[in-house]
């Protein structure tokens, strides 16, 4: 079935020098994925029913594989007055975050808890989660190697403080909430106790979280600063395993494209992210399949089980369902980049990596999203799909 990643950043509207809906979905396609949910990060925020309903329009025209759209928990993602929740759900939001951007109020979540539990389908909220005076001028991982370096660093205790917060709230008020990616060993250990005693959580992780430590920032380069940033080498394979048992429920890219002036700045003062959708499946099937750490039935699962935690339909592939369907060379070998990319931006982590598994089809909701090269596996499949 093809890949869902319910979060990404298509930089539209406001800054789409970076990434567009049709650059970013052709992007997903090129990567497997037949749909994707944005997040509502941009400029300005679709943080009201009019700016929704564009980006929703927009989406209609150009984009290649179906987009869901998050909309804001609070007004310009400043932590301070909710949304107009209820009448965002009813025009099409798959749920609510601030992503980028921390609900750091403890009372304005449980107000938006409260309300989501009021609404007749309220939306999962999904949380970035910081704590920004822990974080605060911090470029990379607090601990060996930062101090080897000497760059301000972010401790763990950042996310994992508002993650244990969070969960508590979740519990108290009967709430739905989503982890966005999680990068330390203490939210991991939060989110199992969370689903332990019920409480209705759930989480991703991202591909350069279960792949990349704090070792690989040695080399400076910015495709390596990320919010949350690589960890070290524990909390990678404590994700690895929470991955594999279901804690962590999906695998999601926070592919955030950035334009190449910007990733040039020196190291603490380039902005944070990496895209990713066009390199998750191969980076992931390379690093953890291949070496047999990760079952391929597992990646696959984790890869599109993330449509159905926000109320979306999980892509399968049966009789009678509308065909959303990647096609995969495993055996191919190539290398991330060398032929440029279809993102916008080239800010990828893996760029230059020789990986395995290149896709050479992608359909979403019935129609051609992606072709590599057509050959008769491909032509086969869509002689199928057409017939």
């Amino acid at each position: 079935p093809a890949f869902f990643d319910p979060h990404v950043h298509l930089r539209s509207p406001g800054q789409e020098h970076k990434e567009n809906i049709a650059s970013g979905t052709r992007a997903a396609a090129a990567g497997g994925f037949g749909g994707v949910i944005a997040m509502p990060n941009t400029d300005p925020a679709i943080d009201t029913p009019a700016r929704l309903r564009a980006v929703r329009e927009t989406a209609e025209r150009e984009a290649q594989v179906p987009v869901g759209f998050l909309a804001a928990i609070t007004r310009d993602l400043l932590g301070e007055r909710l949304t107009e929740m209820a009448e965002l759900r009813e025009l099409g939001a798959v749920g609510f975050t601030d992503d980028g951007q921390p609900v750091a109020n403890a009372g304005v979540l449980r107000a938006a808890l409260h309300l989501q539990r009021e609404m007749a389908s309220g939306g999962v909220l999904a949380l970035h989660e910081e704590d920004r005076s822990l974080s605060a001028g911090g470029a990379m991982y607090e601990g060996r190697v930062s101090a080897e370096l000497g760059i301000p660093g972010v401790p763990c205790a950042s996310e994992a403080t508002l993650v244990a917060r969070d969960a508590a709230l979740a519990g108290c008020e009967g709430g739905r909430v989503h982890f966005q990616h999680l990068s330390c060993c203490a939210s991991v250990q939060t989110v199992a106790a969370a689903k332990a005693c019920g409480v209705k959580v759930s989480a991703e992780a991202t591909p350069h979280h279960l792949l990349l430590t704090e070792e690989d920032v040695r080399s400076l380069d910015t495709s390596m600063k990320m919010n949350p940033p690589l960890a070290t080498g524990a909390d990678r394979e404590t994700l690895v395993e929470a991955l594999r048992d279901g804690t962590i429920d999906c695998v999601a890219t926070d592919h955030a494209p950035h334009a190449h002036s910007e990733k040039a700045a020196p190291f603490t003062e380039a902005p944070m992210g990496t895209t990713g959708l066009e390199t998750a499946f191969a980076a992931l099937y390379t690093g953890l399949v291949l070496p047999g750490v990760l079952g391929l039935d597992v990646l696959v699962e984790r890869m599109t089980a993330g449509a159905a935690l926000f109320g979306l339909p999980l892509p399968r592939i049966a009789a009678g369902e509308q065909a959303n369907v990647t096609l995969i060379d495993l055996d191919a070998e190539w290398l991330a980049g060398e032929g440029g990319w279809l993102s916008r931006s080239e800010n990828c982590c893996f760029a230059g990596r020789r990986l395995r598994g290149q896709v050479l089809l992608t359909l979403a909701a019935g129609s051609v999203a992606f072709r590599a090269q057509r050959t008769a596996a491909t032509a086969s499949v869509e002689r199928a799909v057409s017939a």
